[in-house]
């Protein structure tokens, strides 16, 4: 069973989640999961002024998504960062390149899932995993968020990402915050539980 994490990542947080997500992924028996980013749309010249280029160079190792990536995985954990409460353009464009897939139902019963960041506590995670829903629906796939059976999302002992739509995490206005574990044990048990998922429907 394979497994793609698709993500897209600015500053390294959602990054950091996705490598998270991803060795937690390949503890599940039977399962192989492995780490994809889409492709940056932006100059790097746009990038230095955001101060975004050196965490953009240092995942040029990490293979590109492309739409054969998701007609071959068995299930696929998408990672976006939000923009405004939406995925951002880099991911908006990525998706809207597998009109293919869609014409030929080749995602049609897979299961995926949605994990996210933002600037401040309130800075629009849900509606971010929300808005990025529909399409995962009109591919045909199964939704698979974060369920309730994850306790660390109930706590309120300091300010946590995650809810019952996917793990999410939050940077700080000026992205000095990095994931928490329990933000990191969020997004594993979101891993975890899409690539169960995905054996029993491949079963």
């Amino acid at each position: 069973m394979n497994i793609a994490i698709v993500y897209y990542s600015m500053y390294g947080h959602i990054r950091t989640m996705a490598q998270a997500a991803l060795e937690a992924a390949n503890k599940v028996p039977g399962v192989t999961a492995t780490l994809y980013r889409v492709p940056e749309t932006l100059p790097d010249e746009v990038l230095a002024k955001m101060g975004a280029l050196e965490a953009s160079k240092a995942q040029a190792d990490v293979p590109l998504a492309t739409p054969e990536v998701l007609a071959a995985a068995g299930g696929v954990l998408f990672g976006t960062p939000t923009r405004f409460g939406n995925m951002t353009g880099q991911m908006r464009q990525f998706l809207d390149s597998t009109g293919g897939l869609w014409a030929k139902g080749a995602l049609i019963g897979k299961p995926a899932g949605v994990f996210t960041s933002s600037g401040t506590q309130h800075g629009g995670q849900e509606s971010t995993i929300l808005t990025f829903i529909p399409t995962l629906m009109h591919q045909g796939m199964v939704i698979v968020g974060l369920p309730y059976s994850f306790i660390g999302q109930m706590g309120v002992d300091e300010i946590v990402g995650g809810s019952p739509y996917g793990a999410s995490t939050i940077a700080g206005g000026d992205g000095s915050r990095q994931p928490s574990e329990r933000d990191l044990d969020g997004v594993r048990f979101q891993a975890r539980h899409l690539a169960e998922i995905a054996k029993k429907l491949a079963a």
